[in-house]
């Protein structure tokens, strides 16, 4: 099975921990150190890994983007259902983070948008299952 990292780097370790512990995420210790702390997202598939601005520095020679003011990527989780978003969201917020656009309704999906204290976009969504199967078309002719 294959497994994916997403590397994010942080001002600060602590303050990023807790917040990407009360939006359902969990600090791995065996890989969390003074640098880094790996956020497991989903057991064996997914992980956020939290980088110290200084250390992410020493993955590129390329200078690091403030994503607070230039985002460059978001990273999507999608729920079950709608409240489970909202639910989520209103954790995040409760952590510290922020919710710059108004949630979308697209009928068959429902997103919204949380920033974490450093700037970086997390996006929450929920999508219908006759949509995520088949596509949106199927989920508007069913509703027609």
């Amino acid at each position: 099975m294959s497994m994916m990292f997403v590397n994010l780097p942080v001002t600060d370790l602590e303050r990023a921990k807790t917040f990407y512990e009360a939006i359902g995420g969990t600090v791995n210790p065996k890989f969390t150190d003074h640098n880094a702390a790996c956020v497991v997202i989903d057991e064996d598939h997914n992980y956020l890994m939290l980088v110290t601005r200084d250390y992410f520095q020493t993955f590129t020679d390329l200078p690091i983007g403030d994503p607070a003011s230039n985002p460059s990527m978001t990273v999507a989780l999608f729920r079950d259902s709608r409240d489970e978003v909202d639910a989520v969201v209103a954790d995040g917020l409760a952590a510290g983070g922020t919710e710059a656009r108004p949630a979308a309704d697209y009928g068959f999906m429902y997103q919204r948008q949380v920033t974490d204290p450093d700037g970086n976009i997390v996006e929450f969504g929920w999508m219908d299952p006759v949509a995520a199967q088949q596509g949106p078309e199927a989920y508007a002719s069913q509703q027609a």
